[in-house]
């Protein structure tokens, strides 16, 4: 409430242009752009074949362009921003949203994750965030996945009363008052949206962005394809290529930084030994310092609650037990 949202910090000295903007297009719909970015999969293939050998590891295209994906937007600051009610936010954490199915079947469930990052991890790291959560997903239903979780819920509900909660959500994210536990739920508030086509052998598309929510960037990625390409001197060749189908919200930067932004992913693409190393933590200024002393201190104040709770949980299961057992 008044600018101050969970997920996000309200942008200020912006130039004209960039504050009358969201006015001029207040719809999410209304400031669609779409672009395609070719990748040239042999150079890829040769790099995730050489790696294989060197550390064992096999990356896939989607994880491979994740970590890319994921280290721009740390070093691209304002393509993880937002726009809420015709103002400009820049998140708080970058975040990726994607849907997995359990099974390439008409019946298989889909379940939507979300995988939080710094920006500053590693291919690794970043892989083994986003094999932990997928893993999840073929868990009991005990363990649903939260965002799986606040779905069934509100599906439960009767019609009117689904309706009804929707319209609340809208109204308490519109006016800043949606608590973070539902933001952290919601996969449409999110830095990224991905969806890997590819693995149901469709070309790229153009899925489109959400009005609910806060999904800046969507990115698809095609399928696999053999394409006749030239080089300088005009000599054909066959090419494995894929295409990259982004929507983005021309709101939030210009079309030079957008540019700019996805040529940093496809660098990386092309070379992603850049990505093999995480990025060291940024010097701290001394507020800086501070409020990560004041993170640190509330982390280990609710660890020690978390401890506290578990223990009386354990207690009293024991006196149940003698309980029973007299």
């Amino acid at each position: 409430m008044f600018g101050r949202r969970a997920d996000g910090v309200r942008v200020k000295n912006l130039d004209i242009i960039e504050k009358a903007t969201p006015y001029f297009m207040p719809m999410r719909i209304d400031a669609v752009q779409l672009y395609t970015q070719p990748v040239n999969l042999d150079i890829l293939d040769d790099w995730i074949q050489k790696e294989k050998r060197r550390s064992g590891v096999h990356y896939s295209y989607t994880e491979i362009f994740i970590a890319a994906a994921v280290r721009m937007l740390y070093e691209r600051p304002k393509t993880n921003r937002f726009i809420n009610d015709c103002v400009i936010y820049q998140r708080k954490w970058i975040s990726v949203s994607m849907a997995v199915k359990q099974k390439l079947t008409d019946d298989s469930a889909e379940e939507t994750l979300k995988f939080y990052f710094t920006g500053r991890e590693g291919l690794a790291q970043v892989k083994e965030i986003l094999t932990k959560q997928i893993e999840q997903t073929k868990t009991p239903k005990e363990e649903l996945h939260k965002t799986t979780k606040t779905a069934g819920f509100l599906c439960r509900l009767p019609n009117w009363m689904f309706k009804f909660a929707m319209w609340c959500f809208r109204f308490m994210d519109k006016h800043n008052m949606l608590p973070k536990k539902l933001i952290d739920a919601s996969p449409f508030h999110t830095s990224l949206f991905v969806t890997d086509v590819k693995s149901i052998k469709l070309d790229k598309i153009y899925h489109h962005l959400y009005n609910f929510g806060n999904t800046t960037i969507f990115a698809a990625l095609g399928k696999a394809k053999y394409v006749p390409v030239s080089d300088r001197g005009r000599e054909v060749a066959v090419q494995k290529r894929m295409d990259i189908g982004f929507t983005l919200d021309e709101r939030v930067c210009d079309g030079l930084y957008y540019s700019n932004s996805i040529r940093y992913v496809l660098k990386y693409l092309e070379n992603p030994d850049f990505l093999l190393e995480p990025l060291p933590e940024p010097d701290l200024t001394k507020k800086g310092r501070k409020k990560a002393e004041r993170k640190a201190k509330k982390a280990s104040k609710k660890t020690a609650r978390q401890a506290k709770k578990q223990e009386k949980r354990e207690k009293k299961s024991v006196k149940r037990e003698s309980k029973k057992q007299k």
